[in-house]
């Protein structure tokens, strides 16, 4: 695979039978990193482009994000060191001391959530606890099977749309439709398999398709 292309492996999902949790947890609850051994690198294709007209949110990128795990105090926590993106494209992230989860979500919604306030010339904080309350409260959660290295995993995948009925959805340029799906799996390392944050025009046209995939083939 050439250096910035993101994986062409997103996980095929069909629907199997468990029990549900809220998203909130299984996103940010979680110690996601007990599953990496210490010396890991996880590696992630990031994708971003728009169809906007004069191109607010700047030209495609298409990238990676690599996190190089190191031990924690505990069994379960890791200290993460962070790659984030490369060359002229490269943005200062971490690191992260001893912790369980993966920041790898939060660097992703909060690099979305800065382009995203950015454009709509809104309060970066007013967007996250949108993004925050709907996952809380509005999330479909749903258990499904997930392809990792070739075998059908358990996963889950989550879907929310924060914006559909926000009250200041009318100067949102078009994006209040915009529809975040996760999809997490125990069986991976990190347990991060895909995040998706995808807006379309009534045309079918991509307002904004922002994309992260767990790289299957690196390392």
């Amino acid at each position: 695979m050439a250096q910035g292309s993101p994986p062409t492996d997103a996980p095929a999902v069909v629907k199997a039978n468990t029990g549900v949790p809220n998203a909130s947890d299984v996103l940010f609850e979680q110690p996601q990193m007990k599953n990496v051994a210490p010396g890991t690198t996880l590696t992630y294709g990031y994708l971003r482009r728009s169809g906007i007209e004069k191109g607010p949110f700047g030209p495609t990128l298409d990238d990676r994000i690599k996190l190089t795990i190191e031990p924690g105090s505990t069994a379960d926590n890791r200290t993460i060191r962070v790659q984030m993106f490369s060359g002229a494209n490269r943005f200062p992230a971490g690191p992260f001391e001893d912790m369980p989860g993966n920041p790898v979500m939060t660097l992703f919604l909060e690099h979305h959530l800065t382009d995203l306030s950015r454009v709509l010339k809104a309060n970066p904080r007013y967007l996250k606890n949108a993004i925050r309350k709907s996952l809380r409260e509005n999330a479909a959660v749903t258990p499904v099977e997930a392809t990792f290295k070739g075998k059908a995993v358990q996963a889950w995948r989550i879907e929310t749309q924060p914006f559909v009925e926000d009250r200041m959805k009318d100067r949102m340029r078009g994006l209040s439709n915009l529809t975040y799906v996760f999809v997490t799996s125990e069986a991976v390392p990190g347990e991060l398999l895909s995040i998706e944050a995808v807006s379309k025009n009534a045309e079918g046209g991509d307002l904004l398709e922002e994309k992260l995939s767990y790289d299957q083939n690196a390392g």
